[in-house]
């Protein structure tokens, strides 16, 4: 009887799953108009296909066309709206915690962890929110941060030497942008040997992060859950040391994490996590267009040259950058600028 029953169940099984997946565009009769893809992957696959970064992609460019600028759709397991309407997104951030409520995709909450300010919500979210904003305002009052960018910059364009002229920019501005944020918030350098292991987890907490959640030994799903584990491991290590370290008080944000009592201390690991993951990819990418739109305009990159190699002259051999320095580089902030509205448009 068992063995007969197994083919019910299983059709039982399959209808459940096609009727869940589907169910939502019978309930949703005035969704936009779009299309939900196969049942339990949805259109994930599709969505998830690498492109060039100054593109859309071939999956929002042939929905936009289909479609329109917002179109349903069904990624990472869950209906979804796609909005690709700049007032329209710009309407939904106006109106964040009064008629939206920012999340992820529920796979996603797996990898960030429940402690995330990008998975929290309502109070929870602006108490982290309001310690993001402390970290930005004291890392920029500290005399040594410009000089620890410097510093980071020359290390990263020093390790070029001895690569044969094969250097893809954009993972060294990835290294730059990791060093300098670790820095800060963990007051860990380059050259640590931590440092290293940390990176070599975050990334592949980066690739799993937007993935197919399938959580199968070997996915890139079920290794970022793993990066993250680690990397939760690694932290919590830093601040067991550094409580036992009292009396040596660091110039990082770690201490001020340390210092409040507001926060667990796997809020406090959280709260790393997402400083790494806010700062990771967006000044990485702004950084590597910049530098490929610079490179397009031979006039531009001289005039950039000579303003450096003008400021460069008037200090010392060894002496580091001052804000009063960058605050001369007139032409650099403007086609700075320039290439960003050119990449964003």
């Amino acid at each position: 009887d068992l063995v007969l029953a197994a083919p019910a169940i299983l059709l039982a099984l399959l209808l459940t799953l096609v009727l869940s997946h589907f169910l939502p565009l019978l309930l949703n009769p005035k969704a936009p108009r779009g299309s939900f893809g196969w049942p339990l992957v949805g259109e994930t696959l599709r969505f998830l296909t690498p492109h060039a970064s100054n593109t859309l992609g071939s999956f929002l460019e042939d929905h936009c066309s289909r479609y329109g600028r917002v179109f349903k759709s069904h990624l990472f397991c869950t209906p979804t709206v796609v909005s690709c309407d700049q007032e329209l997104n710009h309407f939904i951030l106006q109106n964040e915690e009064r008629l939206f409520q920012c999340s992820y995709p529920r796979p996603i909450h797996g990898i960030l962890g429940k402690s995330s300010m990008l998975v929290v919500l309502g109070e929870d979210h602006k108490r982290l929110r309001n310690l993001a904003l402390a970290l930005v305002t004291s890392t920029k009052l500290k005399p040594s941060y410009l000089g620890d960018i410097e510093r980071i910059a020359l290390h990263i364009v020093g390790s070029w030497h001895g690569k044969g002229g094969n250097i893809t920019f954009c993972e060294e501005a990835r290294k730059f942008a990791f060093s300098v944020i670790v820095k800060q918030v963990l007051g860990l350098s380059p050259e640590e040997p931590v440092t290293a292991m940390i990176l070599e987890d975050f990334l592949t907490f980066m690739k799993g992060l937007i993935s197919f959640p399938l959580r199968i030994p070997g996915t890139p799903y079920a290794k970022a859950v793993q990066a993250r584990e680690r990397i939760s491991s690694t932290v919590k290590g830093i601040i067991e040391e550094r409580r036992k370290a009292d009396c040596c008080k660091r110039d990082d944000f770690l201490n001020v994490l340390l210092s409040t009592d507001e926060l667990s201390d796997e809020e406090k690991v959280s709260f790393v996590l997402d400083s790494l993951l806010g700062g990771y990819e967006t000044t990485s990418l702004m950084i590597s267009m910049v530098v490929y739109f610079l490179g397009q305009s031979a006039q531009d990159l001289d005039l950039v040259k000579r303003e450096h190699q003008g400021i460069r002259s008037t200090k010392a051999k060894e002496e580091c950058l001052s804000s009063e320095d960058y605050k001369k580089m007139e032409y650099t902030q403007h086609v700075s600028k320039m290439m960003i509205i050119q990449y964003t448009l």
